[in-house]
């Protein structure tokens, strides 16, 4: 099934991912939102747990490896054609992370991955869901 006008939705999994008060992201190399910047994440594959396809998505997007701290939120994502069909339907999962080990390298799905202070990455982010993500992913780091 092609994620582009589906016949059900994708599940998609993110993490915001922490390392020495900077979040990581990534640019989108492909639709939806592509050339935008976001958290890293992607589609959860057969047979793995929510949380191994976060760690795998970043990994693949990112080049490092993370450890997931808790569940920040669940949302959905649907963008509908001019003719109202809709073309995307995303449930996304996303998790709190922090860095445990790896050097930035975009890849697979990623055109560009950075650190960015918090301040920052809010003026980078167009969608309003991902900043409220982020900003509420800071209270896994005070366990």
């Amino acid at each position: 099934m092609t994620r582009e006008y589906p016949n059900r939705p994708f599940v998609g999994v993110g993490a915001v991912v922490w390392r020495n008060g900077q979040v990581l992201l990534a640019e989108r190399a492909k639709s939806p939102r592509r050339g935008h910047w976001s958290i890293p994440g992607g589609a959860q594959e057969l047979g793995e747990t929510l949380r191994e396809a976060a760690c795998r998505e970043v990994c693949e997007e990112t080049g490092i490896e993370i450890r997931i701290l808790g569940l920040v939120d669940v949302v959905d994502t649907i963008r509908h054609d001019k003719k109202g069909r809709v073309r995307y339907h995303y449930s996304l999962i996303d998790f709190a992370a922090i860095w445990t080990s790896g050097n930035l390298q975009a890849g697979d799905d990623a055109s560009d991955c950075r650190w960015f202070g918090l301040n920052e990455a809010m003026k980078v982010i167009q969608w309003e869901r991902t900043r409220n993500i982020i900003l509420a992913s800071r209270a896994f780091l005070t366990i």
